[in-house]
């Protein structure tokens, strides 16, 4: 049986490709977890209009996201904690932090989007990462400063 794969698979192929597979695969694995459909002529239509319908409206999320790429550029934020002698943070400072740092500024970022390999615990300047869409990026200062 043919089908047109709906999700990527290792072991078949990418989305989107035709592939030969055993009647039973097909029918007892494929099409009930909607990993494939049967690759019959309504199907690989309404499957081209889809691909082109994803296609229109990633391209529109991925202007609005190098939009907002330009305008956190140039952005930095400045974050007044409490600390130790030696420099030391006495809590830490998150993702839900830098957020909340950002959106006074008037720059609305989802804590999701910010990325930190772990939260920040010393003062100093910091250069934090936003995944605003799937490969497009900016970096951002942090500035973490005694209260």
């Amino acid at each position: 049986m043919e089908v047109i794969l709906l999700d990527e698979m290792k072991s078949l192929g990418s989305r989107g490709d035709f592939v030969k597979v055993a009647d039973g695969y097909a029918r007892n694995y494929l099409i009930p977890q909607g990993i494939a459909v049967k690759a019959t002529r309504g199907n690989r239509r309404q499957f081209e209009e889809e691909e082109k319908l994803r296609s229109v409206r990633e391209n529109k999320l991925r202007r609005q996201a190098e939009r907002v790429s330009g305008k956190l550029a140039g952005v930095s934020c400045t974050i007044a904690v409490p600390a130790g002698e030696d420099d030391r943070l006495f809590g830490s400072i998150t993702a839900q932090d830098i957020s909340s740092a950002l959106r006074e500024q008037g720059v609305e970022v989802d804590k999701r989007k910010i990325v930190l390999e772990e939260p920040l615990r010393a003062l100093g300047v910091y250069t934090v990462v936003v995944r605003i869409f799937q490969d497009i990026q900016t970096k951002i200062k942090v500035w973490v400063v005694r209260e």
